[in-house]
């Protein structure tokens, strides 16, 4: 069946519900509505043709209609498209368990599989508390996590990452965690081994160690926060937090469902720094960007506290519906096939991207500039001299998506903060196009930016 781009827009409006998106503004707005695509690029009904320059947020990392890709899951619709996990296995998610422990840091050795990055942390949050209560220890069972960080939507995840902008009618029914300003490094495109943490940057960390490691299961981090801004952590800071953590008795969760698969320029964040965590969330990447399987990595030790009989009650009491699928693993085996071929390459893109970064800094309205690997983000700020934010209900970050997307190139801003992270397959020629556009897109926006400007410095 096909339908005209004016039904499919009538229907948008009358019967969808955007996930997080403030509806009145998409409706007042003129959405796109894609309808193919082709490598880095993503066509709309009404045929223009944009690049894809959030990777459909994160997600892809080969581009679309990759034919490695599509003939596997057309391989295995003809074997089987779905089987419950519970209580027994499948072929590619057996397989697909053992290819990752195979790429993953060394000593993660059980994969549980899920269907978001949500998920993935939430049953890693399950896991670190159950961990201690299985050893009779119930009284660890507080999660520190980081300022600006954000893990996900469902109860638990939000638990870990409250925000009162977002989440002001859950706060109440949220866990009181505590949280850690976050050891942020903006200039340092790639991270490489020998790079070390500052002290001072685990002083504030140490000293909740210190006061709560009693009643805390684990610390959880994002190597670079993403919906936070894209806020890069300083280089080292991974086998800072291993070591105490090892001190304090306290697991270590690091959630690499935006970072994993070559988006800091190695294969994974934990890899630059030759460090293992406990719990290893993953997603976004996992299926190149095809289809929704996430995976929780652990360590052998912890496994084995979830053994015992029956009446031990060490089962971990956690599953999904869809976990395992067998399409979605046959994508993320394909992938893995072709991220053995991309991630020695990536580095070398990470500096031409770097160097196409540097013209942002003259960009009109352009803050602060946030870098590690393939991912960027920029604030859109009412004056950057004097640090003058914008207010968020101005939305800033759209009035440049929205010149972007004239240019074509699609970006999806979180706030003021417009965020740039192209595919990994991009070419040299696709990722300086992409850098050209948005930073063209800036002077487009400037005039309207400059009269919400003059408010916001007036009133300042």
């Amino acid at each position: 069946m096909t339908f005209d781009a004016d039904t499919l827009r009538a229907w948008d409006a009358q019967h969808s519900w955007h996930p997080f998106t403030p509806m009145q503004q998409y409706l007042e707005s003129d959405p796109v509505m894609i309808a193919r695509a082709d490598g880095v690029r993503l066509q709309d009904t009404d045929g223009n043709w944009y690049f894809d320059g959030t990777s459909s947020v994160w997600l892809n990392v080969h581009g679309h209609r990759v034919a490695r890709i599509d003939d596997a899951i057309r391989a295995q619709l003809d074997q089987i498209a779905h089987s419950t996990m519970l209580g027994q296995a499948n072929v590619p998610a057996t397989v697909l368990a053992r290819e990752l422990v195979s790429i993953v840091p060394d000593g993660l050795t059980r994969a549980q599989f899920s269907d978001s990055g949500a998920t993935a942390v939430e049953i890693a949050i399950k896991i670190a508390i159950q961990y201690f209560a299985n050893q009779d220890r119930p009284e660890k069972r507080r999660i520190l996590g980081f300022e600006h960080n954000y893990h996900g939507d469902t109860l638990g995840a939000m638990a870990v990452a409250p925000d009162a902008l977002f989440h002001w009618p859950f706060i109440d029914m949220l866990p009181d965690h505590p949280r850690a300003p976050f050891p942020l490094r903006m200039d340092v495109p790639l991270v490489t081994p020998e790079m070390t943490c500052p002290g001072s940057a685990m002083e504030p960390i140490r000293t909740i160690l210190e006061r709560e490691h009693q009643q805390l299961a684990a610390i959880i981090i994002e190597p670079v926060q993403g919906a936070g801004g894209i806020r890069p952590a300083e280089p080292g800071t991974l086998r800072a937090l291993r070591e105490l953590c090892d001190s304090y008795d306290v697991l270590l969760i690091v959630d690499e469902v935006a970072t994993g698969f070559g988006r800091t320029g190695w294969p994974f964040a934990c890899t630059a720094e030759h460090m293992t965590p406990d719990l290893l969330c993953l997603g976004k990447g996992l299926t190149g960007g095809y289809l929704p399987v996430a995976a929780t990595m652990a360590t052998e030790r912890i496994y084995e506290t979830f053994l015992g009989p029956i009446d031990a009650r060490r089962t971990l009491y956690h599953g999904h519906s869809y976990a395992g699928n067998q399409l979605g693993c046959a994508a993320a085996l394909a992938n893995l096939e072709l991220c053995a071929d991309l991630f020695p390459r990536v580095p070398k893109k990470v500096h031409h991207f770097t160097d196409a970064v540097r013209a942002f800094v003259e960009a009109p309205y352009a803050g602060q500039i946030r870098h590690r690997g393939m991912m960027l983000g920029i604030d859109v700020v009412a004056d950057a001299h004097e640090g003058i934010p914008f207010h968020w209900s101005r939305r800033a970050g759209y009035a440049v998506a929205d010149a972007a997307r004239k240019r074509g190139l699609l970006v999806r801003p979180i706030g003021s903060t417009v965020i740039l992270m192209p595919p990994l397959a991009s070419t040299e020629s696709e990722l300086a196009e992409m850098t050209s556009i948005l930073r063209g897109a800036f002077d487009d926006a400037a005039p309207t930016l400059e009269a919400w400007a003059k408010a916001e410095v007036a009133t300042s």
